[in-house]
């Protein structure tokens, strides 16, 4: 028999051997927690904010049903513990109904398929799955950063897991008015079918989800980041040219690149220094063979006289031929293995996984960054690998201090970044951003700036990154870039390759960071430092990558829409401070700003940069014109000052220096 109780305002049910505890969190939003245990477990997850936790619980003990409300969401709970969501009233998600009768849908009771699963594993855990009825009309956006030409994810299985280009964060909006929450760091699944929804944990003790009601994706963004907390201000100093390439070997590189832009006049915010600079994985320093501490000393006080910022690579493996491999393993302050040995990757090593979810590992790390890179002048640090990149990943097989992977390791990312935030901060550093190539719920509160990891150099995969960067926005993580050009280029040389960097530089304009990286190939005729660089081998420099490598016509357009960039500065420090306080992403989609317009809700590949700027990246070769929804209003090209009345398809010119870009002024 289903028993109710109204504890201080939240709904708690005891059902056979499960307890669920539903209560309010945060406005119109309510908090669905299930185990079957007699008490839940204390965990908060994603949910750290403190938020008010109102609610009005109504129990009919003589139905066996309960009510809780909280603002304008309502749930419902029948007789048999089926839960039902109400935004006004008005129902917007429930449970998968499949046994009983009653008011709302029913399905045969031969199915046997429960609402709540828990299905016992080889720990002391679960395997949970919670479904839900689907709407097949419905539509649903965010969850991350999924390597696909969808925007609206309805029809899509995706996995609950970190990989290098795809990035978890499993909140999800739908055009139904609410936004959810999976608030578990399991490695697992989301199916969002036609059928049926179905959320699935590998291992997991609880079911935790988070729902909110609203009118808007903004206001229900709003919610969710104000539960899981918001983005700092990001200030005008990182807001222009970032110069990356796949590795500069030397400061005389570094300082080589750094010159000729101010022999140019383009001034670079920062510039970055990639991977093996060190001995060893996992020895976080400079190898001195190659950045002796004189010419580092003298590189790094003139980058900094040009205003220019150092970042520096940082990876969270460990070589065994590292000075600080054997005191991590003996300290317990890398990744342990159910089966098998340490090694967990094994890029030129065999390395093990810093454990950062242990405070010993994060303040060891940072300590050694600190010495070996912030003490001799380094400013900020590259992330990389932060999934973590793994041999393979079998996420069951790998321990860490708060649990095996499968049931924590999606936050691995956010752990790693907190490290740096938190050292930064205690190093007195008010103004910072760490680039890192995953995240997990909240990711953003410390910092971090995800770019969208290895990706291919072609038409196709600057698609995906198109869409994947208003799903992040609404996956509440609004500091997002790419690769400008992507990341793994055959021909650096090949026209196409040349034409592509073009328009991803135009896009790029108009993203969160602009940020020029790239392996550029072909790698075989590079000419090697020595016998360890291996020079057209796994250790090459890649060719050049400034903006003036590509000649003229690409040097001329890329430094056009610098200007556009520096234009904008104040217009994008000034959308900073707005995700500061509602949370609201830089690259929204087009119904987040025009919800009323159902064109708006269909129309993956064009966004809005802000609430003024319309942006309509051109995303094939050789096309020299596009075509674009204009919502209703009176809109300017930047390019050519044409005024045009919106509410409508319009076909615009494209030729190679320009991308369509439309300013809303009314």
């Amino acid at each position: 028999m289903i028993r109710f109780y109204d504890d201080n305002g939240a709904l708690v049910m005891r059902l056979r051997d499960e307890t669920v505890r539903i209560e309010g969190w945060g406005k119109n939003a309510l908090r669905v927690r299930a185990a079957r245990l007699p008490k839940l477990p204390a965990h908060e997850h994603a949910l750290t904010e403190p938020v008010s936790h109102d609610g009005k619980v109504s129990i009919n003990a003589e139905e066996m049903n309960a009510v809780i409300t909280n603002g304008r969401i309502k749930a419902t709970v029948n007789p048999v513990g089926i839960i039902c969501f109400y935004r006004d009233d008005k129902l917007i998600l429930q449970e998968y109904y499949s046994s009983y009768g009653g008011s709302i849908r029913k399905h045969p009771i031969c199915y046997k398929i429960v609402s709540r699963e828990y299905k016992g594993n080889s720990s002391d855990d679960f395997r949970i799955t919670v479904r839900f009825e689907s709407d097949p009309d419905e539509k649903l956006f965010g969850m991350g950063q999924y390597q696909m030409p969808i925007l609206d994810l309805k029809g899509t299985v995706l996995p609950l897991e970190q990989r290098n280009s795809q990035v978890t964060i499993p909140f999800v909006v739908s055009d139904r008015g609410y936004g959810m929450l999976w608030n578990n760091p399991a490695t697992g699944e989301a199916a969002f079918g036609k059928n049926i929804t179905k959320w699935v944990s590998t291992e997991s003790d609880m079911i935790d989800y988070w729902i909110t009601a609203e009118d808007t994706p903004a206001k229900i963004v709003e919610n969710y980041t104000e539960c899981v907390g918001r983005a700092p201000v990001l200030s005008k100093n990182y807001l222009g040219l970032w110069q990356c390439k796949l590795r500069y070997r030397t400061p005389e590189e570094a300082l080589e690149v750094a010159r000729k832009y101010k022999e140019l006049g383009i001034h670079l915010d920062v510039i970055v220094i990639d991977f093996f600079h060190w001995p060893y994985q996992g020895d976080w320093k400079f190898d001195e063979k190659y950045w002796p501490k004189d010419k580092l000393k003298a590189m790094v006080d003139e980058i900094h006289g040009m205003g220019t910022k150092i970042m520096v690579s940082v990876w969270p493996s460990v070589d065994k031929r590292s000075e600080n491999y054997y005191k991590m393993e003996q300290h317990g302050l890398i990744s342990s293995t159910d089966i098998g040995s340490l090694q967990t990757y094994d890029y030129q090593g065999d390395c093990a996984t810093v454990d950062f979810f242990n405070p010993e590992a994060q303040k060891f790390v940072w300590d050694c960054c600190k010495k070996n890179y912030r003490d001799l002048g380094i400013d900020l640090f590259w992330l990389d690998n932060s999934e973590p990149d793994s041999v393979c990943y079998d996420f069951e097989n790998f321990r860490y201090y708060s649990g095996r992977g499968s049931k924590v390791g999606c936050e691995y990312p956010k752990m790693y970044l907190k490290a740096f935030c938190d050292g930064l901060t205690a190093d007195g550093e008010k103004d910072f951003v760490s680039l890192i190539r995953s995240a997990w719920v909240g990711s953003q509160k410390y910092r971090g700036l995800v770019w969208t990891g290895d990706i291919q150099s072609n038409f196709e995969s600057f698609r995906d990154q198109v869409i994947a960067g208003q799903n992040m926005g609404l996956a509440g993580i609004p500091w997002w870039t790419t690769d400008i050009g992507g990341f793994m280029t055959d021909d650096w040389k090949d026209p196409d390759f040349v034409e592509l960097l073009i328009r991803w530089y135009q896009y790029g304009a108009f993203c969160p960071i602009l940020r020029m990286h790239g392996d550029r190939g072909p790698n075989w005729d590079i000419p090697a430092l020595d016998d360890r660089d291996f020079g057209g081998g796994y250790l090459y420099t890649g060719h050049p990558n400034e903006l003036w490598s590509y000649g003229d016509e690409c040097f001329n357009i890329m430094k056009k829409y610098l200007g556009v960039r520096e234009s904008l500065k104040d217009y994008i420090a000034s959308l900073m401070e707005e995700t500061s306080k509602t949370g609201a992403p830089l690259i929204r989609t087009m119904f987040f700003e025009f919800p009323d317009d159902k064109q708006c809700w269909d129309l993956p590949d064009q966004y809005m940069f802000g609430s003024q700027y319309l942006v309509a990246p051109v995303l094939e070769l050789g096309a020299r014109e596009r075509t674009l929804y204009l919502p209703a209003g009176t809109w300017e090209s930047i390019e050519d000052k044409q005024i045009v009345e919106g509410g409508r398809f319009v076909t615009v010119p494209a030729p190679l220096d320009v991308i369509p870009v439309f300013r809303k002024i009314k």
